[in-house]
């Protein structure tokens, strides 16, 4: 089992900068690829980015440029930092944590924080 924690979230005017942080527990944590994933009310959850175990990242195109994501394996915990905040980037922003293929579909992610809202006013 793994427990993800994340922390970070609140209201942003557009333009501005926000991290998150989400923590692990549990089991190995450098052994798991970490995504971000975001989710509107009543829409599908959206693939946001993923730092593999080796600490390579990915970026959905709607991010990239932006966003980034990196990982303190000693402290077990991964960051999205996010920056150029767009009122478009309004969700609640989740971890999720896999092992074995690298995926960008949240359905294939085992592990989940519990989402940390981000708001970003115009």
């Amino acid at each position: 089992q793994v427990q993800l924690v994340e922390s970070g979230g609140g209201l942003v005017q557009a333009g501005g900068s926000l991290r998150l942080s989400c923590a692990a527990s549990g089991r190995t944590f450098s052994n798991y690829a970490m995504g971000w994933f975001r989710q509107v009310s009543g829409k599908e959850r959206e693939f946001v980015g993923i730092s593999w175990s080796s600490g390579r990242t990915y970026y959905a195109d709607s991010v990239k440029g932006r966003f980034t994501i990196s990982r303190d394996n000693a402290k077990n915990t991964v960051y999205l930092q996010m920056n150029s905040l767009k009122p478009e980037d309004t969700a609640v922003y989740y971890c999720a944590a896999k092992i074995g293929s690298t995926s960008y579909y949240w359905a294939d992610y085992t592990y989940w924080g519990q989402g940390t809202q981000v708001t970003v006013s115009s």
